[in-house]
C-alpha cells in the first residue's frame, strides 16, 4: 500500500523480499552520485534494502552493514557502491571525508543517516524504516530535489 503525504511516500512491507524489491526498482532508476540515506531502528530493514539495491546493482560481493569500517566501497558492479553505516562514528565525523563520496560518480547509501545532519547534501532520498511487528515495516520515504521526485514519481 503507497500513500503520499504532502511529497512523502508512505510504503508497508510485509517480509524482507518486499523491502528488497523496492530497492531494485529504486536502483532501477539510479543516477551517478545519487544519495540515499537511510533511519530506523536496529534490525527495522536498512542492511536489507541496501542488500536489495547492491544486488539489482550485479555487486557479487556480500554485503554487509560496515558497522566496524564506518565505510565499504563495492566496486564490482555496474557502478560504484559506497555503503556507509555512521552509528559508531564520534564527534569526529567530519574527518573521514563522507561527502567526498557524493560526487565519486556512484551511489552513496547512509544507514544511520540521522546521526550526521549537518554532513548531508541537499539533494538526496530519505527512507524512514518503522517496525510494526516482525515482518512488517512501514518506510516513509521523502525526496529532496527533483531528481530524487522523479525517482519517486516512477517507481512508487
Amino acid at each position: 500500500m503507497i500513500m503520499v503525504i504532502d511529497m512523502d511516500y508512505k510504503i508497508t512491507t510485509r517480509n524482507e523480499l518486499e523491502t528488497i524489491e523496492l530497492a531494485q526498482n529504486i536502483e532501477s532508476e539510479k543516477f551517478s552520485n545519487m544519495v540515499i540515506c537511510l533511519t530506523g531502528d536496529l534490525g527495522s530493514g536498512k542492511t536489507v534494502f541496501t542488500k536489495g539495491f547492491a544486488h539489482a546493482m550485479e555487486i557479487d560481493e556480500t554485503v554487509t552493514s560496515p558497522t566496524f569500517n564506518i565505510i565499504k566501497e563495492y566496486l564490482t558492479g555496474d557502478m560504484p557502491l559506497y555503503h556507509m553505516d555512521v552509528y559508531r562514528l564520534n564527534e569526529k565525523s567530519d574527518e573521514l571525508g563522507i561527502e567526498e563520496y557524493y560526487d565519486k560518480g556512484g551511489v552513496t547509501i547512509i544507514e544511520w543517516a540521522d546521526l550526521i545532519p549537518d554532513l548531508l547534501p541537499p539533494n538526496r532520498l530519505d527512507i524512514k524504516f518503522k517496525v510494526i511487528d516482525e515482518d512488517t515495516r512501514v518506510l516513509l520515504i521523502t525526496p529532496h530535489g527533483k531528481e530524487y521526485e522523479d525517482i519517486c514519481e516512477a517507481v512508487l
